[in-house]
């Protein structure tokens, strides 16, 4: 007598079959759980990023429209103007003067050396405009402004708001943007435009200056001058000192707003590792950007 057919699932064990189930439920949560705590990183990090760009854009145009208007020249403004601009120029003609220096004599006295070499001399004005007035000579000057000025401000502007100085002039009905940042970032301007220059004159001076030493160039330093002014486009006279500018404005504006965004919580440990990097990245990007279109 053949056995009765067994139905289909009939030998599974309820038991082990929950228990699977929930650890498939158990394993299922924490993966969830991983990405979300992933993803709300990102956007925490994506949203603290775009924040601050938003309000550099902002205070960008802030600065700009106050600038222009008569009666935002108070007497405390221009005290502030003054003294930054002194501290700008003043404090860092010596280094800019010294690492133009030192940039003619390691990149513009061997690239007039090797276009000479490759019998290229006559390239020597345009490659030394595209790569050390355009490219080099603004990168360093940012990264002086952002190391000796940019840090003072951070420092300065991070302790007034932790120390709760700026609620207590905002109770006073006084403006800290139009009496701090405003006078602060022109005066970063003009000095990231006026060491930009110096810079690029040592650059090339010294350059000229080694490789007339070394017998590589025999013509005047006029005549020098002359080739690197020649070999100058059009569009360079306007390009290279609003890069000087934009990288000043920004490098003045970006560690203002650094320390201003100061929270109860920061101190120098957290400011200035915070503000030199922020300054490096607009810096770089300041510079990529007037790359892409020339």
């Amino acid at each position: 007598m053949s056995a009765a057919p067994r139905e289909p699932g009939a030998d599974r064990d309820p038991v082990l079959e929950a228990d699977t189930a929930s650890r498939n439920v158990h394993q299922r949560f924490v993966l969830h759980e991983w990405i979300r705590v992933k993803l709300a990183w990102l956007g925490r990090l994506t949203r603290h990023q775009a924040w601050f760009l938003l309000i550099m854009l902002g205070a960008s145009w802030g600065v700009v429209f106050e600038s222009f208007r008569s009666h935002s020249w108070r007497r405390t403004v221009r005290y502030e103007f003054g003294v930054t601009l002194n501290s700008v120029i003043g404090g860092g003609l010596i280094a800019t003067l010294f690492t133009g220096t030192l940039t003619g004599v390691a990149a513009v006295s061997q690239t007039i050396y090797w276009l000479g070499f490759a019998g290229l001399a006559k390239m020597t004005g345009s490659i030394l405009i595209n790569v050390v007035v355009r490219e080099i000579a603004p990168i360093l000057v940012g990264i002086m402004l952002l190391g000796r000025n940019g840090m003072l401000s951070v420092t300065e502007l991070g302790l007034l708001t932790t120390g709760g100085q700026i609620r207590s002039m905002q109770a006073q009905g006084l403006d800290p943007f139009l009496l701090l940042v405003v006078p602060r970032t022109l005066a970063f301007t003009v000095g990231g435009f006026t060491l930009g220059i110096l810079f690029s004159f040592a650059a090339l001076l010294t350059g000229y200056v080694i490789s007339r030493i070394s017998g590589v160039i025999t013509n005047p330093v006029w005549t020098f001058f002359y080739d690197v002014v020649v070999a100058m486009s059009h569009m360079d006279y306007l390009i290279i000192p609003l890069k000087f500018i934009t990288v000043g404005f920004v490098v003045g504006l970006g560690g203002c707003l650094t320390g201003l965004t100061a929270t109860s919580e920061d101190n120098l440990r957290t400011l200035l590792p915070r503000g030199f990097s922020r300054g490096l990245l607009i810096v770089m990007a300041v510079s990529v950007l007037f790359s892409l279109d020339l």
